[in-house]
């Protein structure tokens, strides 16, 4: 007899749709790109050839429709990886737990969830303006340690554990293979560094010195296998070892527009996370 998931842990609006994303299974799609900012919604679904579902709570803004023949979900989560364990959560609950019985259904459902994000690159030969796509990400916030261990290997983790002398361990999280798959030469791959912070978390000083001196600059140097982390942002990592834990196909795509070494920030961001939106929409859905 399977077990009844209380009220109080999977908690339901009145209308019987999840808590944060105000959404039910009718609603989701099993293709959903992903974008931190709620205003970059918009940007995604002008592309879609009908929208037959919107809505919004919070931060969590959703546009469900069509292109072509595909159906397709585009939803904005702020940001972080404590959003991100929201999102991932609930959109699994959306396809794997009876909402009416609370019960987790016997055949476990597959999304395809594709962020598309913005990032700063930390080593010099990536240029601003360019496209990078995730290969794995390590995560430096802590939302790991509660959540059972990740069976990939951790040796990104433990060398920056070192690095840093940290008084926890980072986790290694991996995209999708299957998604990476899909990707051509347009995308250059990467390693990314998922940071719980903007500023002295990704080694910016504004009127506060990072407790880490010359953070920047001992991470760029990192290498194992001729491999180097290429960039910093917020919650890939969070999406790679939730995606992997919960059984569903993750990859973070990013948009380019700074790179931290030298001090550059693009003059056309816009342009950049357009560039980013219509050539993921290319790749990834067919008409």
């Amino acid at each position: 007899m399977r077990k009844e998931i209380a009220p109080s842990e999977l908690i339901l609006n009145a209308d019987g749709s999840v808590y944060h994303l105000h959404l039910k299974p009718e609603n989701l799609a099993s293709l959903i790109f992903t974008v931190g900012d709620p205003d970059r919604v918009q940007l995604v679904s002008q592309y879609f050839d009908e929208i037959e579902f919107k809505t919004q709570k919070r931060e969590f803004i959703t546009h469900t429709g069509r292109i072509g023949k595909t159906r397709v979900t585009v939803m904005s989560t702020g940001m972080g990886t404590d959003n991100i364990e929201i999102l991932m959560t609930e959109l699994d609950a959306l396809v794997n737990i009876n909402l009416e019985t609370r019960e987790v259904k016997p055949i476990n459902k597959s999304l395809q969830i594709i962020r598309l994000g913005t990032s700063g690159a930390m080593q010099y030969d990536i240029p601003v303006g360019s496209l990078l796509a995730s290969s794995k990400a390590i995560g430096l916030d802590t939302l790991m340690q509660f959540y059972p261990n990740l069976s990939n290997s951790q040796v990104w983790g433990n060398l920056i554990k070192k690095e840093l002398n940290l008084d926890f361990y980072p986790y290694q999280a991996e995209a999708s293979q299957l998604l990476l798959e899909k990707l051509d030469s347009r995308f250059r791959m990467g390693i990314t560094l998922t940071c719980p912070g903007f500023y002295a978390p990704q080694g910016r000083t504004v009127r506060l010195k990072p407790k880490l001196d010359n953070m920047l600059e001992k991470l760029s140097s990192l290498e194992i296998s001729r491999e180097k982390l290429t960039n910093f942002e917020m919650e890939t990592a969070g999406y790679y070892a939730l995606g992997a834990l919960l059984g569903h196909e993750v990859l973070s795509l990013n948009a380019i527009i700074a790179n931290r070494n030298k001090g550059e920030f693009d003059k056309e961001p816009e342009k950049t996370v357009d560039l980013l939106i219509r050539t993921a929409l290319k790749l990834f859905i067919k008409k």
